[in-house]
């Protein structure tokens, strides 16, 4: 099952791959912020959203 988590400021790809990866292991990948607008990262559930990979626009 693929995955691909987003900076939600920026729409930044901060992960796109076929292994699924804790959101915290991604934002540690990036140190903690966003590698292209530099907004903090975070994780929190009210912004998860979960759609069929037919429906994500690459």
């Amino acid at each position: 099952m693929p995955q691909r988590v987003a900076c939600d400021s920026c729409g930044e790809v901060l992960y796109d791959g076929k292994n699924l990866k804790p959101p915290d292991e991604i934002i540690l990948s990036h140190n903690g912020k966003c590698p292209k607008c530099s907004k903090k990262l975070s994780f929190v559930l009210i912004n998860v959203e979960v759609r069929p990979a037919e429906e994500v626009t690459r």
